[in-house]
């Protein structure tokens, strides 16, 4: 503690890249400080510091250790006491650029894998990242020495030591119930699960915190189940939607699209207070969507496009810039290529010519001339040939009445099963639509990428970089994603980055399909880390979160320098 004050004393009033020599190890009464980079410029991206916690300083209890996903919410829980104690001491430091800001990962509404806090049983890591203090580019070393002797221990004191019992064993509580109603929807068939009570509105746009005086959910009673959980002696009890085709129709602005935003969510489980905590969906679930425009490279869209003008070739369809249809129709071949068992799909953000082509259409367009099989008539052989089952939010269209296994309707945020009437009105009301004759669903693609897809040179450097939510930029070329919606985080996005970068680095593309690929990132991720893609390695990896497959896959597959050869 001496040492680093003594130095920045020293350092006071020098130029900006004196603050080199203060990288290194710094011990703390509480904890051990360790300067992992210093910015070469007060404007510069900030400087990465970890704080390490010991054992004989803060307890740390073995059963927060005998499951992955205790630990994880264990560090969830340190993340949130730790980032409202940097919000409340981010002010205090005066300067140039960037100077006394401090940055940390704080979670959303959603429990992630993160590298912002890691816990093993021997000590509690915090990754920081701060702007050391400036007087233009030189080194205010009065403020240095407030940030290194007051703030930073502040910080952890405020946090880490100050975190009740009660708040961890808390988040332990939740992640075992959780983990419990996830083995039950397994066990019986289940793509996922609302509870009762569950608020599943959101505060708005641009929030992802529940609307206050929402309307709680209520199952309808022909799909409640009730599921013994434990740290609770009653069962909870919700709605179960199995697998199969599920219709979820009702008048606009009843719910229908809150309905399915709570699903697509679900994949991840949600904090305590959030309102979704036991809305869980089948992990392996995929939004789909239309996106014009988008990058399409060597995917096989024949189940549901072929016979295209021209003679394009739709077994291996490739186009820097698709339409509604076959932007949807790629979507979709792309999920089950990456191994996607449940589709969600809302017909706000659809292809109607994609979705549905009805009777009077057929009249008029004949067959030969409509190169599109509608979803409608390929939504059974997925179900029954693939085992995929599909949420579909469809206001517009009781043609898909026919192919349901379960109808919902959303009344004013209420949900009922109205199979049964769904039913009558078929028999009283037939359609006389064409169905395709085909026995088959065709091939799903299972591609390769090649090397050369990995573009990161910028002149003399690799560098691949996120930008927020949405945007890459790998060397000279943006990789644009904005519809990828079950992206929450941007630090999901720092950490595709740096996969992109790890399999240029590594030559990792080589010999694996896609699918093979994501299996071996994902397995890397379990047994080595989050932080093993990149190239600080365990040092200062504190700004990452963990992407599924499908979200890491979406990236890839929109790189404008894609190049492929199908298996």
């Amino acid at each position: 503690m001496k040492n680093i004050i003594q130095q920045l004393k020293q350092l006071d009033g020098k130029g900006y890249k004196a603050y080199k020599s203060v990288q290194g190890h710094y011990v703390y009464p509480n904890f051990d400080l360790y300067i992992d980079y210093v910015q070469g410029d007060p404007f510069a991206s900030p400087s990465k510091i970890r704080v390490v916690v010991s054992n004989s300083k803060k307890l740390i209890h073995s059963e927060w250790f005998t499951e992955v996903y205790r630990r994880i919410a264990v560090e969830d829980a340190f993340a949130r006491v730790i980032g409202k104690a940097v919000d409340q001491n981010n002010t205090f430091i005066k300067g140039s650029g960037k100077s006394g800001a401090i940055f940390f990962d704080k979670p959303g509404q959603e429990i992630l894998e993160r590298t912002a806090v890691s816990i093993d049983p021997s000590s509690i890591t915090i990754c920081l990242s701060i702007g050391l203090p400036a007087n233009g580019r030189r080194i205010n070393g009065r403020e240095a020495e407030k940030l290194f002797t007051k703030v930073i221990p502040g910080i952890v004191n405020n946090s880490v030591f100050k975190i009740k019992d009660d708040t961890l064993t808390q988040a332990i509580q939740l992640v075992d119930q959780q983990a419990k109603i996830r083995t039950e929807m397994y066990k019986n068939n289940w793509i996922a699960f609302i509870a009762n009570g569950s608020i599943l509105p959101r505060e708005s746009g641009i929030s992802n915190r529940p609307l206050k005086q929402a309307i709680p959910f209520q199952s309808p009673i022909e799909n409640e189940v009730s599921i013994a959980i434990p740290h609770q002696s009653e069962p909870i009890k919700g709605m179960a939607i199995k697998k199969g085709i599920t219709l979820v129709v009702g008048g606009g602005y009843h719910g229908k699209s809150t309905f399915l935003e709570a699903i697509e969510r679900g994949v991840y489980s949600h904090t305590f207070g959030d309102g979704r905590e036991f809305v869980l969906t089948d992990p392996n679930a995929m939004k789909i969507r239309a996106e014009d425009g988008r990058q399409i490279t060597g995917v096989n869209i024949s189940p549901f496009i072929k016979n295209l003008p021209h003679g394009q070739n739709t077994n291996e369809f490739s186009t820097e810039n698709a339409s509604g249809s076959t932007s949807q129709a790629t979507n979709v071949m792309e999920a089950l290529e990456v191994g996607a068992s449940t589709l969600l799909i809302d017909e706000d953000t659809s292809a109607t010519n994609f979705m549905i082509r009805d009777e009077r259409m057929q009249q008029l367009v004949r067959k030969d001339k409509e190169p599109i099989t509608p979803f409608i008539d390929k939504v059974k052989q997925m179900r029954n040939q693939l085992g995929i089952s599909t949420i579909l939010v469809m206001g517009g269209s009781g043609d898909y009445f026919d192919v349901a296994d379960t109808v919902i309707m959303m009344d004013e945020y209420v949900p009922h099963d109205v199979t049964s009437q769904a039913k009558e009105i078929m028999n009283q009301l037939p359609i006389k639509r064409e169905t395709p004759s085909e026995a088959e669903f065709w091939t799903v693609s299972n591609r390769q990428f090649h090397q050369s897809s990995l573009q990161t040179r910028k002149g003399k450097r690799s560098k691949t970089q996120a930008k927020g939510l949405y945007k890459i930029v790998m060397g000279q070329t943006e990789i644009s994603f904005e519809n990828t919606e079950q992206l929450i985080d941007a630090s999901q996005t720092r950490m595709i980055a740096e996969i992109i970068q790890h399999l240029d680095r590594t030559n990792g593309l080589k010999q694996r399909t896609l699918s093979k690929l994501l299996d071996d990132i994902e397995m890397q991720m379990e047994q080595k880390g989050l932080a093993s893609f990149t190239i600080f390695g365990n040092q200062h990896p504190g700004d990452l979160a963990r992407p599924r497959r499908f979200e890491i896959a979406a990236v890839l597959n929109r790189m404008r320098t894609a190049s492929i050869t199908q298996q």
